[in-house]
């Protein structure tokens, strides 16, 4: 079985879904794509080789046009709870960008909806379908560094010369802590097999920024076991940009594990890196470290997410970035967020 797909929102990353992540997975096929920008909306059309009557300027629009199974979501953020529940109501499963949405009581709603109509709900959380992080998770599973003490991630990147008509990144909602490290705080999630209860966040302000919103970001995580994780972010970085997915290091009483990942375009695993020093090990010059082969898989980044979700669809194992698994990733960032401006740590409050 293909699962037929309507695609809403062309525009950017949403364009680079259409001819880069959809047409990769053989799983799924297009039979209706809906932007509200007609030439937007035609470009799409004429590099995807649709027929014009597969076109909408709106979800309700190829709703009524095409018979599909599901709907694929890359419109922008705050319409992504919108169009879920209104693909949701009419029995469609959904497969939304992150993030979920800017709130987790908004992300329940739609996670509520799904659940009583039995559908699909899942979150590209595309970071997750990486080798490096997977086997991360693995080798903490397996006590590899025993008990843990700390863990640090780092994001470095600059984004900071197009004039700020030109960049629409700008402008997205709290474009570090929303947009870049909801990427980081899931994979927290995914690679400890724990969840955060407590966060306090400090955005700075350059006078250079660009960003309408904090663009630079630092925070002290707390982990339901005690654990204390420290991570900075920044979109206004001179020094050594790190992959997307950062730098990590994750310390332990019988040594440290240290990944990067996707460095490259999406799909990109060639930054993919897992090393691990071990406690007792060490030469003249320090504790010895090996590198970690790491697997090949058919798909990475939302390639992996977009195959996952087809096969959820066809009967097959519940998605991991579901929506309801989601709302944590969400309520830390959101927390996170509340802390940045209030001042003071913030809980991590999950909706039911």
């Amino acid at each position: 079985m293909t699962v037929r797909i309507i695609h809403v929102g062309l525009g950017g990353w949403g364009g680079s879904w259409a001819r880069v992540a959809l047409p990769a997975v053989s799983e799924v096929e297009v039979v209706g794509i809906a932007d509200p920008s007609a030439p937007t909306l035609e470009a799409v059309r004429k590099d995807l080789g649709l027929p014009e009557s597969a076109a909408f300027p709106s979800l309700t629009a190829a709703l009524a046009g095409v018979d599909a199974d599901a709907v694929v979501i890359t419109a922008p953020a705050v319409t992504h709870v919108p169009l879920a529940l209104e693909a949701l109501d009419a029995g469609k499963h959904v497969l939304v960008e992150k993030p979920f949405a800017n709130s987790a009581d908004e992300a329940a709603e739609a996670v509520h909806r799904a659940e009583e109509r039995g559908l699909v709900l899942q979150v590209s959380q595309n970071y997750r379908f990486y080798p490096a992080p997977r086997v991360t998770k693995d080798l903490l599973a397996a006590g590899t560094v025993g008990e843990l003490s700390a863990i640090s991630i780092d994001f470095r990147q600059w984004d900071n010369d197009a004039a700020f008509e030109d960049n629409p990144h700008y402008r997205f909602p709290h474009a570090m802590i929303n947009d870049m490290a909801i990427h980081h705080l899931d994979l927290l999630r995914m690679i400890t097999g724990k969840d955060a209860v407590r966060v306090f966040a400090k955005a700075t302000w350059p006078s250079f920024s660009k960003y309408q919103d904090e663009a630079v970001a630092s925070m002290l995580i707390e982990m339901e076991d005690g654990l204390v994780v420290s991570y900075r972010g920044s979109w206004l970085s001179r020094a050594a940009h790190t992959p997307w997915a950062g730098e990590w290091s994750i310390q332990g009483e019988d040594g440290e594990i240290r990944f990067t990942s996707r460095a490259g375009e999406p799909g990109d695993v060639s930054g993919d890196i897992v090393k691990v020093r071990k406690a007792g090990g060490s030469t003249a010059s320090g504790p010895t470290e090996e590198s970690v082969e790491l697997p090949k898989a058919e798909h990475h980044d939302r390639q992996g997410g977009l195959q996952a979700f087809a096969r959820a669809v066809e009967g097959g194992p519940a998605p991991e970035t579901s929506g309801r698994d989601n709302l944590r990733s969400l309520a830390l960032m959101e927390a996170a967020t509340r802390s940045a401006a209030s001042g003071l740590p913030e809980d991590v409050v999950v909706p039911d």
